[in-house]
């Protein structure tokens, strides 16, 4: 009688031990290379996104935002965006921005921003991985590099100003 009770009771602990060793490795997978950097969050004018092959979509409040992908918006246009981490980027009217990179740990705050403004206006605000690591925030202009290290900026770039 004794081993018919036990068995029931290993099978709990196989079991549990399982389900924790799978929540475990669930929590240390990096998050798919396809997971959304952030969410467009207002849409003024016209604004479009434009992937990596350079196909064009109307951006829409809600809409996905990814690394490697460019938000350009036309005159009298803005965008504003939010990353995972917090991080928010407004982009005024006729600027082309490519957010290049976006890699975050959520349990951490570790990653990294790279963005490049080509043109146009860009306002950022950091967010969890600005305030963790400002190092690991960059954006670049058509004439120069701006390493972040405070957690609000304005920079302009482009014959447009």
């Amino acid at each position: 009688m004794p081993t018919q009770r036990r068995r029931p009771f290993a099978s709990l602990i196989a079991s549990c031990s399982i389900l924790w060793a799978l929540h475990g490795a669930a929590l240390a997978a990096d998050l798919p290379v396809d997971a959304h950097a952030g969410l467009l969050k207002t849409v003024r004018g016209e604004v479009q996104l434009q992937d990596a092959q350079g196909a064009s979509t109307p951006a829409r409040v809600g809409d996905a935002v990814n690394a490697q992908q460019r938000i350009v918006t036309g005159a009298q246009s803005g965008a504003s965006v939010v990353l995972r981490d917090g991080t928010t980027f407004v982009i005024g009217p006729q600027s082309s921005f490519d957010l290049q990179t976006f890699r975050y740990d959520s349990r951490t705050h570790d990653g990294s921003v790279v963005g490049r403004l080509a043109r146009g206006t860009l306002r950022m605000v950091t967010g969890l991985i600005g305030k963790a690591t400002p190092e690991a925030i960059r954006i670049d202009t058509p004439t120069a590099t701006i390493g972040i290290r405070g957690t609000d900026f304005i920079v302009s770039a482009g014959e447009t100003l």
